[in-house]
């Protein structure tokens, strides 16, 4: 059995609807929390061996690569440990904070966002190619974006960033593929009040829509894996037996 491990930054930040579509295609996914006091960034819990996995699934988090400061006991290695995996070719499925993340370790910048988007939010073509996922719509939680790193393609975007990019067997979002009405309830409740408010989000409006596009939202999450798995990690293969280009499912 293959091994995934999913980096989750916080307890609020698990890996969801794309574990489950990982367990359901074979793999033993295992979550590492980085930080599981929210009140602590920098106490931090280290990272296990990460040449015992077969996958890497970096996720969201609360905090900001543009504030290095509160968090550098841990994002340092975890920058570190993404530019080697890709560099091993081990697959690198990075979501939000975790696309931002794989941008910035393989040369790409993190820059706060002139848009915050916390919402449900349609995607667009990127202009490297058509875009695997699909429009959506999709979950954002954001206040950064990411600008891709040198080689990478630029999948799916929208009018304030970019939204999906790959570099070989290395994939980024910015949205978040991997919610449901659980994990979405999860974030609104960690958010202060006085937060949702200065970004005009209304818990019950935005449970409402989640509510609303729970289950497609699933559907288009384990396609999204699908897409991931069949097209990339199996269409690429690693640096030590030379590249092989993936084909996107719009092309098939």
């Amino acid at each position: 059995m293959k091994r995934a491990l999913a980096i989750a930054h916080e307890l609020d930040g698990l890996p969801g609807q794309v574990a489950t579509r990982l367990r359901q295609r074979g793999y033993e996914v295992d979550v590492h929390v980085v930080t599981p006091d929210y009140d602590r960034p920098n106490d931090a819990e280290p990272f296990p061996a990460i040449h015992d996995y077969d996958l890497l699934l970096p996720m969201g988090s609360v905090r900001s690569l543009t504030a290095k400061d509160e968090i550098d006991s841990w994002v340092h290695e975890e920058l570190d440990i993404i530019a080697a995996a890709h560099e091993a070719g081990t697959p690198i499925l990075g979501i939000c904070f975790g696309g931002q993340l794989i941008a910035e370790a393989l040369g790409g910048t993190v820059e706060v966002s002139p848009v915050t988007e916390i919402g449900w939010f349609e995607i667009a073509d990127g202009e490297d190619g058509p875009n695997p996922a699909g429009p959506g719509p999709w979950m954002q939680w954001h206040h950064d974006r990411f600008t891709p790193p040198p080689g990478a393609e630029v999948l799916a975007r929208n009018e304030s960033s970019v939204q999906l990019i790959r570099i070989g067997r290395t994939v980024g979002t910015q949205f978040h593929p991997e919610v449901d009405v659980a994990h979405v309830e999860s974030f609104l409740r960690l958010a202060p009040p006085d937060y949702l408010e200065e970004c005009g989000v209304d818990f019950d409006h935005l449970m409402e829509q989640t509510r609303r596009h729970e289950a497609d939202n699933i559907t288009r999450c384990h396609a999204f894996v699908d897409w991931y798995l069949d097209e990339v990690v199996a269409g690429e293969r690693s640096p030590e037996t030379g590249d092989r280009p993936a084909t996107l499912l719009s092309d098939t």
